[in-house]
């Protein structure tokens, strides 16, 4: 995203998740086996592997997505927040 300059930050990405992350609250969540089988195994959802694995890990979390992207937001079994 931000190398395609669809994301423009106002800091180097390393400096940006640093900043991010620093919010009470927030967690870097770690990529796991289940999460990776389970984004394989999402039944009527989009082949992009990349949305694939953040719907599984929300699932995998029990988090709720933050997403303008419609076709995650029509997917039937991620809870999403519009």
């Amino acid at each position: 995203m931000v190398e395609k300059k669809r994301l423009v930050l106002p800091l180097a990405i390393d400096k940006w998740l640093e900043a991010a992350l620093a919010y009470p609250g927030r967690q870097l969540l770690n990529l796991s086996l289940p999460i990776v089988i389970d984004s394989t195994q999402l039944s009527g959802f989009h082949s992009d592997p990349f949305d694939q694995l953040i719907v599984a890990t929300a699932r995998f979390y029990d988090c709720n997505l933050l997403t303008a992207d419609a076709k995650i937001l029509n997917f039937f079994d991620v809870k999403t927040l519009k």
